[in-house]
């Protein structure tokens, strides 16, 4: 489950993090390597809904969105993103991957609310599947076998569905059936250095996270620790993602190296150009 970044999207979201870097064994997977220069900025979409098993109410006001505030700018940017993206979508499901509290919650309501869409986080969707309230709960009472089950289940049904932004848990992509329901739509992995989420999820606690609140000792040092080591078991699945959105490289663009000053709002406009730069190669490769 993701730790929620304030939705009124301003200077310190990540506030308090320290400066972050990437540890030597955390190596970004070679296609993802070299990131391309951003395309220039260039908007509508109607909003229909199929729905399955599961019931969705996605009127002209997508379900489960919040009123998000950004600045001007980064609202006309986003409009202007959404515009580009919306035509090469045709209604396909976005899925949002990436390690525990790497934004995906909070990026994806963003997402969500400007592509018209609405927004899902399959972790809640388990809780309430199997009636339980956390995460941490299920662990505890079942097996981590039992919550992946169900997680699979959720994500089987949100597949047959359309125009929905999905914040995934950050160990879905472990079972390659899980790929084969995120790929019938895009999927966008969220890519955030480890000393980062490490200060970040010590800053709130380990509590929320079953996998990370195991040992005693400082929690910093203890969520780092365990962090590389899911990111090592996990990197590589993390790279099937179509696309990676790198908080280095927003830091960079913006002329710093530092991510905890990035706003969200800034992480969605960029997860909306790596949408359109996927999808306009993908239609160029098809026609």
């Amino acid at each position: 489950m993701d730790a929620g970044v304030g939705l009124r999207a301003k200077p310190g979201a990540w506030a308090g993090l320290g400066n972050p870097h990437r540890p030597s064994a955390a190596r970004v997977p070679a296609r993802f390597a070299a990131e391309r220069p951003a395309r220039p900025l260039v908007l509508g979409s109607d909003c229909r809904s199929h729905g399955a098993r599961l019931k969705v109410s996605c009127s002209r006001k997508p379900a489960g969105i919040e009123k998000v505030y950004y600045s001007a700018d980064e609202a006309l940017i986003l409009k202007q993103k959404a515009e580009d993206v919306i035509p090469y979508l045709n209604d396909r499901c976005v899925y949002l991957v990436g390690m525990m509290g790497s934004g995906k919650t909070t990026v994806g309501k963003i997402l969500a609310e400007v592509l018209g869409y609405s927004f899902f986080d399959s972790d809640k969707m388990v809780e309430k599947a199997v009636g339980i309230s956390s995460v941490a709960e299920i662990f505890q009472l079942h097996s981590e076998a039992f919550f992946r089950d169900n997680e699979s289940e959720v994500l089987r049904d949100l597949s047959s569905m359309h125009r929905l932004v999905v914040a995934t848990g950050g160990g879905a992509v472990i079972r390659p059936i899980n790929w084969s329901y995120m790929k019938k739509g895009l999927t966008i992995w969220l890519d955030v250095p480890l000393d980062a989420l490490a200060r970040r999820i010590a800053a709130v606690g380990t509590a929320s996270r079953p996998l990370l609140h195991q040992e005693s000792g400082d929690p910093y040092a203890k969520a780092y620790a365990k962090l590389t080591s899911l990111f090592e078991q996990r990197m590589d699945s993390y790279a099937n993602a179509d696309a990676r959105v790198s908080l280095e490289h927003i830091a960079v663009k913006q002329g710093h190296n530092d991510v905890t000053i990035l706003t969200p709002s800034a992480i969605a406009i960029e997860a909306l150009l790596k949408m359109e730069s996927f999808l306009t190669d993908k239609a160029m490769v098809i026609n």
